[in-house]
């Protein structure tokens, strides 16, 4: 190169003043080269291989390049001590905050229930009968997102007005303010709130048609809302399905197969996953060291991996070439210090048999391409298992969060898609 060079020099140096005329400026020659280059890093930055079944890879590539960057964005300020990477991440919620808006479907509140914010939806038109209700739990892993981000509004209005059913959509706190269980808590405090049945006939809801829902970290509350109602004897008010998006499970092993080929899928990488299920518990730094090795659970609690033991639980087609191997365990000390860790109301899949038995009528929603795919895939086969009538659809053209990307710029055919199955089935369950 540096040979090709030089002898480029050396004939651009003897050409007659006459033939350099039309000949680039120097400046501006340099200007181009500065942009061809930042032009390659951007697109190098960009581009990533993306599944063969995605039916729009390019757009998916770019919706992808955005958040990468947001997440490089808040390690940066988290590194330089600016503010903390989940705060930073926060952004994004305050970005696409839009404000109770009601239209001529629904009438849109924000209130509190127990003391927790909600964001309310309550259909203008009338109904026949009583409603069916929702109450639905955001994702973000246990960090970020609002009932106020445009995407959830969207949804939850959606839902409303499909149905013609009241949504409560929950603002639970947050970590790293908040660590578990008072994400946990704050739902529970919700859930048990709206199903008095003062409450529910304050909204004309039928006590007989009410769900809880929730994706990702929200499918996590949900699922622990619905397993924890049924121990409660206080409530007397039975949910009649729960609804579980793409849901996170399990802590004890978090090199599942889904880990391993999804590692870095869009739109949510290991890394990031195993810094939500840490930030969950504590800031500490120790715990998502350990979780990112795979040695954060002891040998006292081997008997828990019997629930996620994916050999037994995944069906062949999930496998693939995965040999399952015995876990590595660790020191007994970040369980001690983090009992979380092996709580079933932040890990729903540890739940045994008897725990599981007397679920509702469930909907559990997986992607090929996503890190969580192994949790929602061994819940919905555990919980068929034992009696509960389980619907279980597996997108495997689809990634973690799809059903998000509904509208504007980011708006995908199989968000669409996901979104309109999901509406289905709660149209004929509910």
């Amino acid at each position: 190169m540096h040979v090709l060079a030089r002898s480029c020099y050396e004939s651009v140096s003897v050409l007659d003043p006459v033939s350099l005329e039309g000949a680039v400026p120097a400046d501006m020659g340099a200007k181009l080269l500065w942009l061809f280059l930042a032009s390659a890093l951007v697109a190098y930055y960009i581009y990533s291989p993306m599944p063969e079944d995605f039916d729009e890879p390019w757009k998916v590539m770019l919706i992808s390049a955005s958040f990468r960057t947001t997440g490089h964005l808040a390690e940066v300020a988290d590194r330089l001590g600016l503010m903390h990477y989940m705060e930073a991440l926060m952004l994004i919620s305050t970005f696409q905050y839009i404000a109770p808006t009601s239209d001529e479907n629904v009438t849109v509140t924000d209130t509190e229930f127990s003391n927790v914010p909600v964001r309310l939806f309550v259909p203008r038109r009338a109904s026949d009968g009583l409603r069916r209700a929702v109450i639905f739990f955001h994702g973000g892993g246990w960090c970020v997102g609002r009932a106020g981000m445009k995407s959830y509004d969207h949804l939850a209005r959606w839902t409303s007005n499909m149905l013609n059913a009241v949504v409560v959509s929950v603002d639970y706190r947050l970590a790293p303010k908040y660590h578990f269980p008072v994400q946990f808590e704050d739902v529970y405090s919700v859930t048990k709130f709206f199903l008095q049945s003062n409450v529910l006939s304050q909204y004309g809801v039928d006590p007989d048609r009410v769900c809880v829902v929730g994706d990702s970290a929200g499918g996590n509350l949900a699922a622990a809302v619905a397993q924890q109602l049924l121990q409660d004897s206080e409530v007397k008010t039975k949910l009649k399905a729960q609804a579980l998006l793409y849901p996170a499970l399990q802590t004890l092993d978090l090199n599942l197969p889904a880990y391993q080929d999804n590692e870095n899928k869009p739109l949510l990488s290991k890394s990031l996953m195993v810094r939500f299920w840490s930030e969950y518990f504590t800031s500490d730094p120790s715990l998502r060291e350990a979780m990112a090795s795979n040695t954060h659970i002891p040998v006292e609690s081997s008997h828990l991996f019997q629930f996620v033991n994916w050999s037994n639980w995944l069906p062949e087609e999930l496998k693939k070439d995965h040999v399952y191997t015995s876990p590595v365990y660790g020191s007994s000390e970040l369980v001690g210090k983090y009992p979380g860790l092996l709580d079933r109301r932040a890990a729903p899949l540890l739940a045994s048999d008897a725990q599981l038995h007397g679920l509702p009528l469930s909907y559990v929603l997986t992607c090929e391409h996503d890190v969580l795919r192994d949790d929602g895939v061994m819940y919905a086969r555990r919980m068929r298992a034992v009696g509960v009538p389980v619907t279980h659809v597996h997108a495997k053209d689809a990634f973690h969060g799809a059903m998000m990307f509904v509208s504007g710029a980011a708006e995908l055919a199989v968000g669409h898609r996901l979104l309109n199955g999901y509406i289905e089935w709660l149209n004929e369950n509910l």
